[in-house]
């Protein structure tokens, strides 16, 4: 069995690391987020980052439906929605605008081949149930697991598993199964987002930008981003990441975003 590392203090991120910081992306649910919904402290700090000329770009399983309010009124420069898929973003007028990886007709062949999927897990697995913003879905499925079902480990293998047989990608959100087709993820959705909206290969500076998550589908970010943080609540799913954060903050969800946002911040001031 592989040695599982302890996780490392948010409080050890070298101050020269974090003078260079200039990009924040992250996850939503459970690491923006706080029992289903933004906290002051952690909207405190988006605005925050926003003064300080940070361009921040959140990357979610949520759907692109759940997405488009909040990439109204959250002081992001944009959503990546539906694990790399859908990118929602506030125009110059204020109007809501979107882009998408897959074309048109790639995403309605797509969704009728995810329906027959997700009736299939839910016909072999029937304690499982589509999470409730399935509704807004274009590009993907997805079985609650944590949000207000509760499923066993074992259950959540089997429908990850069910999936894959079936040649959908799927990954474990801290409260969602998503499933799949395409070879996009958040780290396709990252670098395809800093290239589109800000013209920059984000491959090229990623020691400038930091990755904030909290779940099993943050593991690839955490493993590639030198600069990734996990919230405390990154504990957990720790023996089941097959990469870990660099660190973790002291704080739980928006608290501990907030504490992210502090140590860059603070860093540039200093």
């Amino acid at each position: 069995m592989p040695t599982i590392p302890a996780p490392s203090p948010l409080a050890l991120w070298p101050t020269a690391a974090r003078e260079r910081i200039h990009g924040v992306l992250t996850d939503i649910d459970d690491t923006l987020t706080t029992d289903g919904a933004i906290t002051a402290d952690a909207l405190d700090a988006l605005h925050r980052l926003r003064a300080a000329g940070l361009p921040v770009f959140a990357i979610t399983g949520r759907p692109a439906g759940w997405s488009e309010p909040f990439a109204l009124a959250w002081p992001v420069d944009a959503i990546v929605a539906e694990n790399g898929a859908v990118a929602l973003w506030r125009g110059a007028s204020g109007e809501l605008c979107r882009d998408y990886l897959q074309d048109a007709a790639t995403r309605a062949t797509n969704f009728q081949k995810l329906q027959a999927v997700a009736q299939r897990v839910l016909t072999e697995l029937p304690q499982t149930r589509l999470s409730t913003d399935s509704p807004g879905r274009e590009t993907d499925i997805a079985i609650d697991h944590s949000e207000f079902a509760h499923l066993s480990e074992a259950v959540i293998a089997r429908a990850v598993q069910l999936m894959k047989n079936e040649g959908l990608n799927a990954t474990v959100s801290s409260i969602h199964i998503n499933g799949w087709i395409g070879e996009h993820d958040k780290l396709a959705g990252a670098r395809w987002i800093v290239r589109t909206r800000l013209g920059r290969d984000l491959d090229t500076e990623l020691d400038r930008w930091v990755y904030v998550g909290d779940s099993t589908n943050d593991a690839r970010m955490f493993d590639h981003f030198p600069h990734s943080v996990g919230v405390a609540n990154v504990a957990r799913f720790w023996a089941a990441l097959s990469h870990h954060p660099r660190f973790v903050a002291q704080g739980e969800r928006g608290a501990g975003f907030t504490e992210v946002a502090d140590a860059v911040l603070g860093a540039r001031a200093a």
